[in-house]
Order: structure tokens, then C-alpha cells, then sequence
């Protein structure tokens, strides 16, 4: 349990970088590119990974946003052979943005009703 922890920790913090460079691109692209693994790890579920990510979040110095937690998540899920897709979505009054993971079309680290509040700009 404390390797998926440090793990989740890990991916915070390379998604920190990637944000405090200011380069949602970057982080776009890290997403985009991470594989995802042939064989799922033994016992490995999307609970355990979501949970270990917001204990993680908890322990992270900075205040953790949901672009940098939905990204961990994702990039996480899919290293341990689960596809996820990062979905980045829009609400237009008042005007904000969100992100969640999604898994077979289902939300897995956020509230399942989020989907209808914004509409998707990009799933990755």
C-alpha cells in the first residue's frame, strides 16, 4: 500500500512541474503519451488507485487542483493496466473549468453526476 502511495505522490509532483512551468500543454502531452500497461498489476482496482491518489493529495504541500489530480490519476490507472481518459470539461455560466478521470465511460475520482454540469472539451 505505501508503493501506490509514493507512487501517487510521485505523479503529483511531476504534474506540479508541469503546471508551475505553466505549460498545460506539457502536461497535456504526458497524459496523451502514457501507455497503458499489458498486464494489470494482481489486485490492483480503480478504488485502491483513486484512494492511494487522494491520500496523497492530503499529504502534498501545495494545494492539489483538479487538472493535477485527474492527471496523476489517469497516468496512474493506466500504469497499472486500467484505461483511463483524462476528460477536461467546460461550464459556461458562470465560467469554469474542471477535470475528472473517466474509466469505460464511468467517473471514477470525482461525483458521477459531474459530467452533466460541463460539457467536454477533450478526453485523453
Amino acid at each position: 500500500m505505501w508503493l501506490l502511495f509514493l507512487e501517487a505522490y510521485f505523479e503529483l509532483v511531476r504534474f506540479h512541474y508541469h503546471l508551475k512551468a505553466g505549460s498545460f500543454e506539457s502536461l497535456y502531452t504526458a497524459v496523451r503519451n502514457c501507455p497503458v500497461a499489458k498486464a494489470a498489476r494482481s489486485g490492483m482496482s480503480i478504488d485502491r488507485v483513486c484512494s492511494a491518489v487522494d491520500r496523497a493529495c492530503i499529504w502534498y504541500p501545495n494545494e492539489v487542483l483538479c487538472l493535477q489530480r485527474s492527471a496523476a490519476s489517469a497516468c496512474l490507472l493506466r500504469k497499472h493496466g486500467i484505461a483511463a481518459q483524462l476528460v477536461i470539461g467546460v461550464q459556461r455560466i458562470p465560467f469554469k473549468a474542471h477535470a475528472w478521470v473517466e474509466v469505460g465511460g464511468s467517473v471514477v475520482n470525482d461525483k458521477s453526476y459531474v459530467p452533466e454540469m460541463y460539457a467536454v472539451l477533450d478526453r485523453c
